[in-house]
């Protein structure tokens, strides 16, 4: 097949958003849209990838770019589903999924076909193959390779010399982090994978129970018969694929629910508002962070044992009969004592909580406890918080033990004392009462199940609670704005900036901080913004950024506000370098650190402007010295930097978002005369408009 065949097949340009919501509904995720999305000009592969992950958000999705190699094409494709190729400047496809050797696409008629994922492939990499060809064919030719052998030969060698040339022509279709729960649990077959383990569970014990009553037919009528004895072992070999099942199910379960848990974490904590961090330490995210991985770890473990074990208290009750009243008057107990220990296991968590945020406090500023409080006063408020800690986990562990222990226990006892009239008058059969019997020692399992995983869930339960703010952050509604085309090279714009009577306060009750500010930023200008400390310059530099919103009055970048721009490309086009103590180097490589502004991974321009923009900056040093170069790892994980040099990687990251207004706060004040002369002239010559915020 040629690329003039499946031209057939492809969707044009024009119609790319119609191809994204057919895609959408015929993959079954979402229902198609009467909004018609029409894209302007998206003849290069940035303008493509700019408007199909704008056209996703806006239909309610997310376009998530597809970053591989030449070589491992094929292998990308079969898991890239659904999906928007692009085959050339004018044409794409939709895959609708993959049935290995094949592909399935959508057609502009909205039909299905299949086309062969190696014949696609090679079509991709055509194009790029095409120069190199012709010369490694007569390089063969002359070699004296046999003509059988040099197909194959020119084809490894294409393939050595383009395998590692990266390719990102395609958008996976998935759910957004925020979309509702439901959403996200139908597409991580979390619905079909419960359903399934419910399934083969109920008739697990199903099966065991059968086992049960055949095994006391066999007992209590005093005869061992060849048949009852097959069928008897014929059931119990039954109940191991159902087991094998449950616990494959169960594991799909848990790694679907889990990476949407970690996901939406995610998101939820990259949405969240200055506001709503700039009061909580360093301690009190530790703290968050470990509760988000209990939710995933207990809750999937704990909840899942305390879903099978109440399948089994049904299977009980139903088994039971008469004697499942007795067992609705123990499930009732179990509730009451288990309420007490959430409470309880409540306070112990929130005083465990406040000594890991302590702990965490006293590290960070442990030098200055050490300067500051008398030797003797050093572990003064450790010493009470132990004390307070051992009172509540010793009162966790007396109801802890109770629960555990004397719950299934006491069902056993109880259920054995009601079954005993009935053995002793010899009013049931041999047959009812080995079911009978079953039915008890399958509720006193379901209890010790029930119990052993309660410690789970209200563990859970308790995490919940605190990471709950990041889990609905997730869903707050983002300004898309409209699709407007990106600014083209060589275009000077002449007002970057206008704001006109901006007015912000950090609380509603609060007197303004910004009250009545207007300025107008051109392109190109160099503005030094002065004034004293708590003056407003930084908050003023935050609302310009989109960082913050205003209370009030007009903003607008290029000519446009934040609700036709949207909230992505404002934050492209303003740049900002925060202060030093809410700017961080995270344990990663240099170039990472550097690069943060740009999508990951880099290209080798990338990483060629990156280490220039360094060198200019001062840093050559740093990186010569460093084994790695700009790979290096860097941060409190790897090579430490000193304050001036954490000052200057800031700014060359600032710099390298290439955005139309580059605002640095404070971040010349640690860098000596020399190392300030560099960095103000490399800040000069590389940033478009420059705004410098600085005390008098």
């Amino acid at each position: 097949m040629s690329f003039d065949e499946i031209e057939a097949f492809t969707w044009p340009a024009s119609r790319l958003g119609d191809a994204m919501a057919v895609l959408i509904s015929k993959a079954g995720i979402g229902t198609r849209t009467s909004e018609a999305l029409r894209p302007g000009d998206i003849s290069s592969r940035s303008s493509a990838g700019a408007w199909i992950e704008w056209a996703a958000k806006r239909l309610g999705w997310e376009a998530e770019p597809v970053e591989t190699t030449f070589r491992n094409l094929e292998t990308e494709l079969l898991n890239a589903h659904p999906s928007l190729l692009r085959l050339s400047d004018s044409s794409y496809l939709a895959i609708l999924d993959a049935k290995k050797p094949d592909l399935l696409i959508v057609m502009p008629s909205s039909a299905v076909h299949r086309i062969s994922i190696k014949k696609l492939c090679e079509i991709v990499r055509e194009p790029m193959e095409r120069a190199s060809r012709g010369d490694l064919e007569r390089l063969l030719r002359e070699s004296g390779i046999p003509p059988a052998r040099q197909t194959a030969a020119a084809k490894f060698l294409i393939n050595e010399q383009f395998g590692d040339r990266r390719w990102n022509e395609c958008w996976v279709l998935r759910t957004p982090p925020g979309a509702a729960p439901m959403r996200w649990l139908r597409e991580a077959g979390a619905i079909p994978n419960g359903s399934g383990l419910l399934a083969a569970h109920i008739a697990q014990y199903m099966l065991w129970l059968a086992s049960w009553a055949v095994l006391g037919r066999l007992s209590f009528e005093g005869r061992m018969d060849r048949g009852w004895l097959c069928a008897w072992a014929l059931l119990l070999i039954t109940l191991v694929p159902f087991r094998v099942l449950t616990t494959w199910l169960q594991g799909l379960l848990a790694i679907g629910i889990g990476g949407f848990l970690k996901r939406r974490l995610l998101a939820g904590a990259l949405l969240l508002q200055p506001e709503e961090m700039r009061h909580r330490g360093i301690g009190s995210f530790l703290g968050q962070a470990f509760e988000a991985e209990a939710v995933e770890t207990l809750a999937l473990s704990g909840g899942i044992g305390s879903l099978l074990a109440a399948i089994e208290l049904g299977v009980s009750a139903f088994v039971l009969g008469r004697l499942a009243l007795l067992l609705m008057v123990w499930c009732g107990i179990t509730v009451v004592l288990a309420w007490r220990f959430l409470r309880r296991y409540q306070q112990w968590t929130d005083t465990r909580m406040n000594m890991t945020q302590d702990l965490v406090e006293a590290m960070v500023g442990h030098r200055t406890r050490l300067a500051q409080l008398r030797r003797d006063q050093w572990h003064e408020s450790e010493d009470q918080s132990l004390d307070n800690y051992l009172g509540v986990s010793r009162s966790l562990d007396r109801t802890g033990t109770s629960l555990i222990a004397a719950i299934p226990r006491g069902w056993l006892v109880c259920g054995v004392i009601a079954l005993a009239p009935s053995i002793i008058s010899g009013q049931s059969t041999g047959t009812a009462t080995a079911i009978l019997l079953g039915g008890i020692l399958l509720a006193f399992t379901a209890f010790g199940r029930l119990t052993g995983s309660f410690a789970d869930i209200a563990a859970a339960w308790v995490a919940w609670k605190r990471i709950a703010p990041l889990f609905h952050a997730a869903a707050r509604p983002q300004t898309l704005g409209e699709a407007v085309p990106d600014k083209k090279a060589g275009e000077a714009l002449e007002k970057v900036i206008e704001a006109d009577r901006l007015t912000f306060r950090y609380r509603k009750e609060g007197n303004p901080v910004i009250q009545g500010c207007s300025l107008v930023i051109r392109s190109g200008e160099r503005i030094l913004l002065e004034g004293p400390s708590g003056g407003g310059k930084t908050t003023f530099a935050s609302l310009l950024s989109g960082m913050r919103q205003p209370e009030s009055g007009l903003l607008l970048v290029n000519g446009l506000d934040r609700h036709t721009l949207g909230s992505e490309r404002w934050r492209q086009r303003i740049a900002a370098a925060p202060q030093f103590h809410e700017n961080h180097i995270l344990t990663e490589t240099l170039a990472f650190n550097l690069l943060m502004g740009r999508r990951w991974p880099p290209t080798s321009a990338d990483m060629e402007e990156a280490e220039s923009i360094c060198r200019q900056l001062g840093l050559g040093g740093l990186l010569d010295s460093m084994p790695s170069g700009i790979l290096q790892m860097v941060g409190e994980g790897g090579w430490q930097l000193s304050h001036g040099e954490r000052s200057r990687v800031y700014i060359a990251r600032a710099l390298l978002q290439n955005a139309d207004l580059v605002i640095l706060d404070e971040s010349f004040a640690a860098l000596d005369p020399e190392n300030l002369r560099l960095a103000l002239q490399c800040t000069v010559e590389n940033a478009e408009t420059l705004m410098v915020i600085a005390h008098p």
